[in-house]
Order: C-alpha cells, then structure tokens, then sequence
C-alpha cells in the first residue's frame, strides 16, 4: 500500500452488462478499462488534466501493465479502484492499483504500470515534469 505522502487516488465503479462474459463474469480487460479511469483522474492530480495534454500535445503513455487476478467480479458489483505514483525515475514512472469489492471485503486484482510522457506527434520522450521532484523522496522511501 501507498504511503499518505504519495498521489493517489479512490474511484468507485459497477460492472455493467458490457464488462462481463455470458457467464455474468468481468471480462479481464474491463479490469484494464477500470485502472484506465483511475490513472486519467490520477493525472489530473499530478498536474496533467485532460484538456491541458490536448492542447501541449504530452501525453502520459503506458508501456507495461502487470495484473494479477486474484478473484472474479460480477454483474452488478461495485468496485472500489485505488491507484498511486508509485516510483518515479528520470523519464519514466510506476502507478500501482488495487481493485476490491467492498461488499466482502474482497481483493480482485493488482496491478502495477509504468508510463513514461510523450510528445505528439514527433513521439518525443520527455523528463518527467520538475514540479513532480517533490514526489521522489516519498516514491523511493
């Protein structure tokens, strides 16, 4: 688990009907789709809105994504999504995240990712923002 000086963030979803299988099951990339909102709103906290990524063309991009499943989620379910910054290096970055279902107090899955920021439409690698320095004590602890 993160520490209290680290971003992050806590998002709630529900499975629909297009994030299960015919058996009512999640689908294992609608666990993906679940991370993907929450590290858009982490963005956000770290200093990267949307709007804002448009219009500078950088772009935060995933280039490896870990997931451990550990039990299924169902229809209906609701879901509680937690993602931090979880280290940081020059040009690349880790968000860890956990999936649980409140209800039982289950965990569902893990899930680790590091990113790295671009510039479009050169793809340019960039250095992490400066204003993110003040994160690195707390991410390498």
């Amino acid at each position: 688990m993160p520490s209290n000086d680290r971003p992050r963030i806590r998002s709630e979803v529900q499975v629909m009907f297009f994030d299960t299988d015919c058996a009512a099951v999640v689908h294992n990339i609608a666990y993906l789709r679940f991370i993907e909102i929450n590290r858009t709103l982490l963005a956000e906290q770290l200093g990267l809105p949307l709007r804002q990524m448009t219009e500078e063309k950088k772009y935060p991009v995933v280039v490896r994504t870990e997931i451990d499943y550990r039990r299924a989620a169902a229809l209906g379910d609701r879901l509680i999504v937690e993602g931090w910054l979880d280290r940081l290096e020059r040009v690349r970055f880790w968000c860890a995240f956990r999936i649980t279902r409140p209800a039982d107090d289950t965990l569902i899955a893990t899930c680790r990712q590091t990113l790295a920021i671009i510039e479009m439409p050169s793809a340019k690698l960039l250095r992490l923002p400066e204003d993110w320095d003040r994160y690195r004590t707390a991410t390498l602890a």
